[in-house]
This record gives C-alpha cells, structure tokens and sequence, in this order.
C-alpha cells in the first residue's frame, strides 16, 4: 500500500518520500502509477502469472522504482508477506473470517518487537509505495457499467455514509482536542476505505507519516473484533443475506475483510457487500480532490493568501489518477472478455503488494509508543467515529436493501 516513519523512532529511522522539488516522474505517486502500468498492461494482454513470477515482479519492479538497496530487504518483506498469505489460508483460520492482511501486520510487529531492523531491512519498508501501487491495480477492477447496473443503492448508500460520517468522526476528534490533520485522516479512514482512503488523505494534506502510521495501525485494530462479531450479530438480528451484506460492505474497511465476513453470512451477503465497498472505493479520488482544495483554501485563508489551481495540484495525491485512469480504461476500453478475465490475476497480484504494505506497518510500528501518541485521544475519536458509521450504515442499508 513506505515512508512513514516510526512512531517509536527519530524521524530519519525510515526512508522520506521523495522531496516535492523532484521531477514529477521522480516523486513517490507517479512512481507507484509507473510500476503497476506494466502489470496492467501485461494483465489486460492475457498474462496470468503463477506464484514465483509475482515474486520476481514485486522484487524487480520496488529495485527499479526504489533503488537496488532496498533488494534483500524487500525479499524478507516479501517472505513474511507470503506467510501471512498461507496462514490466512488455512481452512480453519479462514473459517474465523480473519484475512492476509491481519497477519500480515502481525509477523511485522512480531518481527519489530522481537528481532532487530536492521539498515538493509529499514531500506525496504516503504508501505506508501507498496500500498499506492495496489491501489492503482484495485482501480482495474472496478468495472463501472457493471456497478452501475447492479450498484446504484450502493453508490446511493456511499453517498450518504461518506459525508455523514466523516463529518461526525471530524466533530467528536475536535471535541476530544484531536489537531485537525490527525482528524483528517482518522476521519477519511472510517468513512470510505480504511488504509487506503487514509493514505490518499494524508497526501491531500501532506499529512504527518507518525500519524498516518498510527491511523492505518487502528484501523486494522479495529476491523478484527468487527469482522468476527459482526456477522454474528446479523444472525441473531435475523437481518436479511441483503441487508446484511450492505452493512458489512458499508462499515468494515478493506474488501478483502468484507468478502471474508460476508461469506459467514451468505452468497447475496457477499454480492451486496463487495458491490458497497467497491462503491465507496469509487469515491476515493473524489475526497481526495475536496480535501486537496478544501486544506489548501484554509491554509491559504490562514497565510491571507489566495489559493490557485498549482498548490491544489501540489497537494493532490497523484497515485489517485492512477487508480482512476486504470478503472475508465478497463471499464470502457478493454474487451469485456479480457478485464473480466483479469480481475482473478490482478486480485492474487494485487494482494501480494498489500501484504507487504501491511507487513512494513508491523516492522515500522511499536505498539508501545503508537498508543502513547495523542494520549489515546485519537483512538477515542476513530472508535467513536466507526460507532456511529455501524448505526447510520445499518439505517442505510435497512431502508436501501430491507426490501
């Protein structure tokens, strides 16, 4: 999904992004957008690639955007990643609905709080490239006629969560005295996507990495009792596979944790829940432009400046136009035949590159330090923003699926 640097750490522990005076091509964004264009196009041309080739790639392509440093490093973040994959796997870890990437954070914390980090590993923990680059593939499955067919309440139900609750989350960090880009992105995350959307929104605000790192840490905190219990509660609820599903798909923050709590529920439940996460991962790029404008018009507003169209273009997060451009081309110029052939490769591919974002959280993540950071007041605030995006998501999902 890195430079965020570690909370428990100097700020140089871990590599910065590249300066915003490099040449565009140079800067971390476009970088992320150059490495996963080659996988799309060899993707949409028919290429399904076995499990060493996606092992090869990821070690090729983070040496060539990342530099030859960061090669023995990424083999170990690449290994953990691997085995998170084949714990997750396991037929009786599957049927808890716990996914890749929780384990993938938990051998990086286990590897952070046991072993020693190394300069050669630090190297390679670069989780804002792994997980830009994922999300610009993720952008290459979402077909949007398809959606439009099948998704409208969905786009409806993203429609009316995403302000809402990104509006509720920002009101009760302000009240518990939370400083408003660390609100920003706890806010962002618990309204749209989690890691991602977060991501995105610290790029808008060119945001504290110490902050994201702590944000994408919670959110993962978070969606692990959820995804257990939730289902459970839909069940005893005696909520229908429909209404369910939205509910899930409109509350649990990555799609892999949706589709796997959804299957504890059943088929539609799955259908419906990918088709409302997929929804609000659409609206990823629009948040990103309105927070670009909306934290360049008050930091102007604050210097007594006027904004211009160049400081939003500076703050807008670019991997975005990626994500974008790869869902229009695969939606309206790839043959059908072929982009629906792609989603499965692109999903194994995909994943592998967020395994490794998530294993790099754990490596550059104590626990420690991270709950130290704001005095607690920041989990407070994501926990009460996602309390409130359970009880509006169910109101929108009972009055958009309970039919």
């Amino acid at each position: 999904m890195s430079d965020s640097p570690n909370p428990a750490a100097a700020p140089s522990a871990y590599p910065s992004p590249t300066p915003s005076t490099a040449p565009w091509w140079q800067t971390e964004d476009w970088k992320a957008v150059f490495a996963a264009l080659p996988i799309l196009i060899a993707v949409a041309s028919g290429w399904v690639p076995v499990l060493w080739m996606m092992f090869v790639l990821f070690i090729v392509l983070s040496a060539l955007f990342l530099g030859k440093e960061v090669i023995m490093g990424s083999i170990v973040v690449l290994g953990l990643a691997w085995g998170a994959q084949e714990i997750a796997a396991i037929s009786s870890v599957k049927a808890w609905g716990l996914e890749y990437v929780v384990f993938s954070l938990g051998l990086g914390l286990l590897w952070s709080h046991t072993l020693p980090v190394p300069e050669w590993l630090r190297a390679a923990v670069r989780t804002e490239f792994f997980i830009k680059v994922g999300i610009v593939l993720l952008g290459a499955s979402i077909l949007l006629q398809e959606m439009l067919k099948a998704g409208v309440p969905g786009l409806i139900q993203g429609a009316l969560v995403i302000p809402v609750v990104w509006y509720a989350c920002f009101f009760i960090a302000r009240k518990l005295k939370v400083d408003d880009e660390f609100a920003v992105m706890l806010s962002t995350a618990v309204s749209i996507c989690g890691v991602s959307a977060a991501i995105a929104a610290c790029g808008a605000i060119q945001g504290d990495r110490k902050k994201l790192s702590y944000v994408t840490s919670i959110v993962l905190l978070c969606a692990v009792p959820m995804m257990i219990i939730m289902p459970v509660v839909i069940q005893k609820m005696g909520l229908s596979e429909a209404v369910g599903g939205a509910w899930l798909g409109g509350t649990l923050d990555t799609s892999g944790s949706v589709a796997a709590a959804t299957e504890q529920v059943g088929k539609e439940a799955t259908k419906i829940g990918v088709i409302v996460k997929l929804s609000q991962n659409v609206l990823i790029g629009v948040a990103a432009f309105i927070l670009s404008v909306w934290w360049s018009m008050r930091g102007s507003a604050a210097g007594g400046q006027k904004v211009s169209a160049k400081v939003i273009w500076e703050r807008f997060p670019k991997f975005v136009i990626g994500f974008v451009l790869a869902s229009i081309v695969f939606s309206y110029f790839v043959p059908a035949e072929a982009a629906s052939a792609a989603s499965k490769p692109l999903k194994a591919i995909r994943e592998i590159w967020f395994a490794a974002a998530f294993v790099c959280i754990g490596l550059e993540t104590r626990l420690g330090e991270l709950f130290k950071l704001g005095g607690g007041r920041p989990a407070l605030a994501f926990l009460g923003g996602q309390v409130f995006n359970i009880g509006w998501t169910l109101v929108l999902a009972l009055w958009l699926f309970g039919k």
